[in-house]
């Protein structure tokens, strides 16, 4: 399937880590020009690049800090400037909250960066693509948002926050030619989540026998979802959230 991703531009945050390289690399491949937002792994997104250049791919590497409206207003006038105007946004980058309790600081600090940052980042694409008449912006959530864990309340509700948010977005922009979807992995093998010490192999070993697919997530399967929801063959998908977890909501 031909997904009409050649020449369009495409800006990925957290484009260093597991899933945002996965999102990257897929996009890379259907003749996309990329745009790696990164934040603090400068050295992780210019290998990302100079794998895309060494694929016959085009891509930059840009630094978005979802913390700072300057950095994203800037990051976004660079992709501009070197690459063309965005005209599809997925927005995976995320701020994991602090380890142990919750103050007003953390949380507030986790909303600005994966709230505030993520809508404001969405409102310095979005006149490039309704000038075009054509845009997608696939926003990454998490599982934990129906299935939350006995842990921290930021991350989820972060999460659910923007789900809301492109429910907005898909009624307020499908006039524009602009739509927007959710793309909501389940447990995923990560880099991050086999470094955990609280997660790591059992973790994974546990989840994977109780999801009906036998395994649990990858980048590539978040990826793959991405990359059509953002593409011109997704003519008429919009407000959606697609959950990309195996079935596990199933056997909870």
């Amino acid at each position: 399937m031909d997904l009409g991703l050649g020449g369009r531009v495409v800006l990925v945050t957290g484009a260093s880590g597991s899933i945002g390289r996965a999102i990257a690399t897929t996009f890379a491949r259907e003749g996309a020009l990329v745009a790696a937002g990164w934040h603090s792994d400068r050295e992780g997104a210019r290998d990302l690049v100079e794998e895309i250049a060494g694929s016959g791919g085009k891509a930059v590497a840009v630094r978005v800090d979802q913390g700072d409206p300057e950095s994203i207003t800037s990051a976004v006038a660079e992709v501009e400037r070197d690459l063309g105007a965005v005209a599809v946004l997925v927005a995976n980058a995320v701020a994991w909250p602090e380890r142990g309790p919750e103050t007003w600081r953390t949380l507030n600090a986790g909303f600005t960066a994966n709230v505030t940052g993520t809508l404001t980042l969405v409102d310095a694409v979005l006149p490039g693509m309704r000038s075009a008449g054509w845009g997608r912006l696939v926003l990454i959530s998490s599982d934990v948002v129906d299935q939350p864990m006995p842990a921290g309340v930021t991350y989820p509700a972060a999460k659910g926050a923007l789900e809301a948010a492109a429910k907005v977005l898909a009624v307020r922009e499908a006039g524009h030619g602009v739509l927007t979807n959710v793309v909501r992995p389940g447990f995923t093998l990560t880099d991050r989540v086999l470094s955990t010490p609280w997660l790591g192999q059992d973790a994974v070993d546990s989840e994977s026998a109780q999801t009906p697919t036998g395994r649990i997530c990858t980048p590539e399967d978040v990826a793959s979802a991405a990359a059509y929801l953002g593409s011109a063959a997704n003519g008429h998908v919009n407000g959606e959230i697609l959950s990309v977890a195996g079935g596990r909501h199933l056997t909870r």
